[in-house]
């Protein structure tokens, strides 16, 4: 019963949310909202521009890659120094130039992929004073971009997108940092540490033996990085631990946060086009996918650990190896899926103990690309660019040029699209050919046979679509996965930027077609099931036989037990 008040209680949480948080967003990037107007023109007179300034596609996508640089830079820089640097309690020294570049990468690309223990190798300062202002800056660069995108279909004739500057702005000040500060709030009167007085020592006067507890300023990281979709947590366990996640109410919230944003942005998107309805039919993509895959992960993890069961020991609460007592199977399989289903990446489980099956609802859940409903920005341009592939199918249906809010969808759109929605699969896959094909990459797994391959692809598939989720049991801390691993995330996070830009400049450039009676319709069931089956079918066409390898063949393997 506690999993389905659990369930209840998160849809009409969402609920509230997809409609006010939704409506509150389109305010503040149709520069509705302007109460903090005295923070952001100092801003814009620095940057030297303004919001009357809109840029094309091309420049905002320039601008975004230059922001996106400095920022890979900066942080590469912070945490390469920070053996030099103030508030670092722990003495820790400078982080190696392949472990330094691929955190980089992947803190700018909202991957928040760690191939370290939080605690062991990152001073107070580097966390501080560079992972978690890319927690704030990078969901806010991709809910730029996923407005930029919508804009697209709002403007009529139009050369320009919007600013990024202005966008990035108003994203951080009116959205996440508000909503963080709330939230950080309530995670730290939960118990989650919140310190800069370095680690405590405990003596067991029972066995002698002096314990150092590792402690930091991690209540407030906590709220962004589940608000952000970033999953970087301060500490090595993530919110596995009661220091990130110490309650029943931070576990609930945690979930929530992570969906929140990218749900409501289908709200934003229907009520900035100006038709709620064509926003509820993409929240109707995202629930119907979410609530499946929820659902058989769910079911997996309820049942008996498969080795538990050889030794003919029944279980009666599911699989419970890599869980916290204090959640369960149930809920800490709905966690893993929030979690995969957007870019977040954050557990409060070991997935490398999850059952096959299990395991396997993770791993899809990124395959997918991630739109069920994705991260903050990216799931809203990537769900958007697999509705122009639904919508050019339906045009080709009912023998008609397709149109998607009156916009006509051509060659140009559809060559996009398809750039956007396949350079994600091919680079995790090409790459993973590549980890397996090469004795440094073979050994990095810890386990042999397919799990092992599962371990692989898991870590490749989870940076390629700037998820962070670790299965466990790769050793990625190694010259060949720190600069692959680097490279795939860059891939993965720009390579699908910017065909979304381009797509939002080229259908901003176009008028709207007056709807007739052959019309394709993008706002009902139809649309809705087209676009599903789109999603099924590029991620299982492109990665079904590589889930063939690993998860499936395990599941199978394991039914010699029952």
């Amino acid at each position: 019963m506690g999993f389905f008040f659990t369930i209840v209680a998160l849809v009409v949480a969402l609920g509230f949310t997809w409609r006010y948080l939704g409506s509150y967003m389109a305010a503040v990037f149709d520069g509705r909202v302007h109460f903090l107007g005295f923070v952001e023109r100092p801003i814009y007179r620095l940057l030297g521009t303004s919001p009357s300034q809109e840029q094309t596609w091309k420049r905002y996508a320039g601008a975004m890659i230059i922001f996106s640089a400095v920022s890979l830079v900066f942080t590469y820089v912070i945490i390469r120094i920070q053996g030099s640097l103030p508030l670092n309690p722990q003495h820790l020294g400078a982080v190696g130039p392949g472990l330094s570049w691929n955190t980089a990468a992947s803190f700018i690309t909202n991957t928040n992929w760690q191939n370290y223990g939080g605690e062991t190798t990152m001073s107070y300062f580097s966390q501080i004073g560079a992972l978690t202002v890319q927690q704030f800056v990078t969901p806010a660069v991709g809910i730029a971009v996923a407005i930029a995108m919508v804009r697209g279909f709002s403007r009529r004739k139009s050369a320009t997108i919007g600013n990024f500057w202005v966008d990035i702005t108003r994203c951080m000040f009116y959205i996440l940092l508000p909503i963080a500060f709330f939230f950080g709030i309530v995670f730290v009167a939960q118990g989650a540490v919140q310190t800069l007085a370095g680690t405590a020592s405990v003596h067991d006067v029972l066995n002698g033996v002096t314990q150092t507890i590792a402690r930091g300023p991690i209540g407030f990281m906590e709220a962004i990085k589940q608000l952000g979709t970033n999953g970087g947590g301060f500490l090595n366990a993530n919110s596995a631990t009661p220091f990130e996640n110490p309650t029943g109410l931070t576990n609930f919230l945690s979930i929530y946060l992570l969906l929140s944003i990218p749900v409501a942005l289908t709200y934003t998107f229907g009520k900035m086009v100006g038709s709620i309805r064509h926003g509820f039919a993409l929240l109707a993509v995202v629930v119907i996918l979410f609530g499946v895959w929820v659902g058989y992960t769910s079911f997996g993890e309820h049942q008996n650990n498969p080795a538990v069961a050889a030794a003919g020991i029944h279980s009666t609460v599911g699989n419970t190896e890599g869980k916290e007592s204090r959640f369960g199977d149930t809920s800490s399989a709905l966690f893993g899926v929030a979690s995969t289903s957007t870019s977040t990446g954050s557990a409060d489980a070991s997935y490398d103990s999850f059952t096959p099956i299990g395991g396997l609802g993770l791993l899809t859940g990124m395959m997918m690309g991630e739109v069920t409903p994705g991260g903050t920005g990216s799931g809203l341009y990537t769900l958007l660019i697999y509705a122009i592939i639904a919508v050019f199918l339906g045009g080709l249906m009912i023998g008609r040029t397709p149109e998607y809010l009156g916009k006509k969808i051509q060659a140009r759109e559809v060559k996009l699209a398809g750039l956007g929605a396949l350079v994600m699969p091919i680079a995790v896959l090409v790459i993973a050919a590549l980890a397996v094909s090469l004795a440094v990459g073979r050994a990095g797994p810890l386990n042999a046979g397919p799990h092992g391959f599962t371990e692989i692809l898991y870590g490749l598939t989870s940076q390629g679509n700037n998820n962070g989720s670790a299965f466990g049991g790769l050793t990625g801390n190694t010259p060949f996965y720190n600069v692959i691993g680097g490279i795939l995330m860059l891939i993965g996070r720009f390579g699908i930027m910017i065909p979304a830009l381009a797509l939002g400049g080229s259908l901003a450039a176009k008028d709207v077609v007056p709807e007739s009676l052959g019309t394709f319709r993008t706002d009902n069931g139809m649309f809705v099931g087209l676009t599903i089956g789109v999603i099924l079918i590029i991620g299982g066409l492109t990665f079904f036989p590589a889930i063939s390898l690993g998860p499936i063949v395990e599941q199978l393997s394991h039914l010699r037990f029952f």
